[in-house]
């Protein structure tokens, strides 16, 4: 892998770190659950999706029921629903995901930690009435983690999760055809731990429909034991998959035949489940942090492929230490980042306690020609919130609107008790 680390002496001269707020409008929604993070993590696909002039949101309020609301884009006034269902929101593995499909319907998955999938579909197009709790194909639905919808460009959607638990789990991949309304098993078992780990994913559909894939390994439910970076793509809707060079790969993938775009050891404070997205040539970014060898203080890394080869680019503007180890949710000073990219410019959504726990945004203005600047969006600290934001809105537009929320998380997925806190759209083009 070629690195951009001998840029480092120029890319410290040009970087510039504003304290000052950003220019984010933001529109309050309602009360929501604060007593943990699960709410506010970062794999939450979507926490907030629109569709045509419509925007969708999802959350737990105080009683860890599940809300959804809706608006029309441009204004502030919300309709809400409380609907029948709840989940055990003192797990902040167990968020709310949704998506609507190209026919208006809204898809929820939801309460999903080594447990039974749990989905429900709404009853007509534009409503926030779900029918009933149902499965969604019935096998391999006994013990789901990180449920995640994506929208193909044909108005389908793409189903991820985890079956199977933490260092011993395989990722499951569905697809639904809105012509039919029906879901189908594309993989289960795309990426295979082999009985011995699991893999941390995220993933991206760019605008030509392809699906981007990538994941760190984890050897055991300690988060310590993440390593490396992997990845794959598919260019026929999920069916077959391939390395970045084209080279199709037998399936299921494994630790030993899988592309990597960094080797990273065991013991680097590799976070897992962050981003990645894709620029409009197709070429992949993934956005993470880790500690490199010979540092004490994890960074923000993007890993990018540029001239037929994966680059690394270290965005070095942190100071603090600190150690991943252990299990459950963790209580972490920075949280895990979020990436879009718009040709060649990139965008790292995050919240750091160095920025005083802000919503911050690191711009690299071009990817070929690495140097960045980082701002605040806002003046108030947000707690243990991470990003999640309106992906379709900023495909269509270039918009971003970020779900925050100021919410807490006590290490090893503790939880405080009677908490709430305003949930809110963070309305911000660039």
């Amino acid at each position: 892998m070629a690195s951009s680390k001998h840029l480092l002496p120029l890319l410290l001269a040009c970087i510039a770190c504003s304290a000052q707020a950003g220019a984010a409008r933001v529109v309050d929604v309602a009360p929501g659950w604060a007593n943990n993070s699960v709410n506010a993590v970062v794999f939450r696909k979507n926490s907030l999706v629109s569709d045509g002039d419509t925007q969708y949101i999802a959350f737990y309020d105080k009683d860890a029921a599940v809300v959804l609301g809706k608006r029309k884009l441009g204004s502030t006034r919300w309709t809400l629903r409380r609907t029948p269902y709840r989940g055990n929101a003192a797990d902040a593995h167990n968020s709310i995901s949704i998506m609507v499909d190209g026919a208006g319907y809204l898809h929820l998955a939801w309460d999903a930690h080594n447990q039974r999938l749990r989905y429900a579909r709404g009853t007509r197009p534009g409503a926030l009435e779900l029918g009933p709790e149902t499965p969604m194909l019935g096998k391999d639905e006994d013990s789901a983690t990180y449920p995640e919808f994506f929208r193909c460009p044909d108005g389908g959607l793409l189903f991820l999760y985890r079956d199977g638990g933490s260092g011993h789990g395989n990722l499951v991949m569905n697809r639904y055809d809105v012509a039919s309304a029906s879901w189908t098993r594309l993989h289960s078992k795309l990426i295979d731990g082999e009985g011995q780990r699991s893999a941390y994913w995220q993933a991206f559909v760019d605008r030509a429909g392809t699906i981007h894939l990538s994941w760190v390994w984890r050897e055991s439910p300690d988060v310590a034991s993440n390593h490396d970076m992997a990845y794959a793509r598919s260019r026929d809707g999920g069916l077959t998959w391939e390395r970045s060079g084209g080279e199709r790969y037998t399936l299921p993938i494994t630790a030993g035949s899988a592309e990597y775009a960094a080797h990273i050891p065991q013991n680097s404070e590799l976070i897992n489940q962050t981003s990645m997205a894709a620029g409009v040539d197709g070429e992949p970014v993934i956005a993470s942090y880790w500690r490199v060898a010979g540092s004490t203080v994890p960074q923000y890394h993007l890993l990018y492929r540029d001239g037929g080869a994966w680059r690394q680019l270290d965005l070095n503007f942190r100071h603090t230490p600190f150690s991943l180890s252990g299990l459950g949710t963790k209580a972490i000073p920075i949280s895990r980042p979020q990436i879009m990219v718009d040709h060649r410019r990139a965008l790292l959504v995050f919240r750091d306690a160095e920025r005083g726990d802000k919503v911050s945004v690191a711009t690299v203005a071009d990817l070929h020609r690495p140097r960045w600047t980082v701002r605040d969006l806002g003046t108030a600290p947000v707690g243990a919130w991470e990003p999640s934001f309106d992906t379709e809105l900023w495909r269509r537009r270039g918009e971003l609107h970020l779900f925050v929320q100021d919410v807490r998380q006590l290490d090893g997925e503790g939880a405080s008790a009677g908490a709430t806190s305003p949930v809110q759209v963070w309305q911000w083009k660039p």
